[in-house]
């Protein structure tokens, strides 16, 4: 219970907040695309990039958190499309709906709650489970949709469009970028690391807000089979899952086991709906798995911060 008042509490209280303002139209009409902006291309990867900088680059190669949080998404994500397949849905909408139902909301949750439940030693693997999301999870999605709009026979240009959308990434940008300067053996000067700091402590209120932005002002009409459907996938089977592997498959210290086991248990991230309307599939039932998992997630992730902690 100590754990739910002193972690969970304040971060939910944070996207109450937004989820308020948002429905009382507090903050205008264009506050949560300007907010939203402001955490992807300044906040969040200040904290990423700096993060990366002082990282040893050797953590990035531990194969036990690769595992543990890894295959928590392509084991559920893989048997969902199969899944879905034979029960005929199309491919783009199955890459959606996979995404969905294993797309954590690694930066705009996992990070706070990351550091507020474990400390600084959570940053790292908070970082780089950050990293697989952005960058591999996020382009197989992507995949999928592009072979179901251009068809397997124009791969060439599946990769370009995949590609280009990961270059235009800032926060798979601004990590790489930091990996630059730790692969450098660089040390960030102190006026430059004191405005990551700055900037960086912005990220935290900003994205929990978005994101009760984000949920106040959700319109869209869902499925309530489908969605619960990719509820009980995300926030049960894919932290079950991350919990075998982290604690019985492979050696892990605590808060590296703890950050892959509560990154795998987070609700679905927004990065999934925004793929959704940008595509024009599954929208619905995306906003759907965003809303009812952040709501549920605040009972699943109590829970499980009052067992870890």
């Amino acid at each position: 219970m100590l754990a739910v008042l002193t972690i969970a509490l304040p971060v939910f209280g944070l996207i109450l907040a937004g989820w308020g303002a948002g429905r009382a139209r507090l903050l205008g009409r264009d506050a949560t695309g300007a907010l939203n902006l402001f955490v992807v291309w300044l906040a969040l990867p200040a904290v990423l990039f700096r993060a990366m900088a002082l990282i040893h680059p050797a953590d990035l190669l531990n194969g036990g958190l690769l595992a543990s949080f890894g295959l928590g998404i392509v084991i559920p994500y893989g048997g969902y499309v199969w899944w879905a397949r034979r029960e005929g849905t199309a491919l783009g909408n199955r890459g959606i709906q996979g995404l969905s139902a294993t797309y954590a909301n690694v930066g705009y949750m996992g990070i706070p709650l990351c550091l507020m439940a474990f400390g600084e030693g959570s940053l790292i693997p908070g970082v780089i489970t950050m990293v697989i999301t952005a960058c591999p999870q996020f382009a197989s999605a992507i995949v999928l949709l592009e072979m179901d709009q251009q068809g397997p026979r124009d791969f060439g240009r599946v990769c370009r469009r995949v590609g280009g959308a990961l270059i235009r990434n800032p926060l798979l940008m601004a990590t790489l970028a930091g990996l630059g300067v730790a692969l450098a053996g660089l040390s960030l000067p102190v006026p430059i690391d004191r405005f990551l700091v700055l900037m960086g402590g912005a990220a935290t209120p900003c994205a929990l807000v978005a994101t009760g932005l984000m949920l106040g002002e959700t319109t869209e009409r869902f499925q309530p089979s489908l969605v619960a459907r990719l509820v009980v996938i995300k926030l049960l089977v894919q932290p079950a899952i991350a919990w075998v592997i982290a604690y019985h498959l492979v050696t892990l210290p605590p808060a590296w086991a703890e950050t892959a086991v509560l990154m795998s248990a987070l609700p679905t991230g927004a990065g999934a709906f925004i793929l959704a309307k940008l595509y024009g599939k599954e929208a619905a039932s995306t906003s759907g798995a965003v809303l009812v998992s952040t709501i549920l997630s605040f009972a699943t992730l109590s829970v499980l911060l009052t067992w870890l902690t």
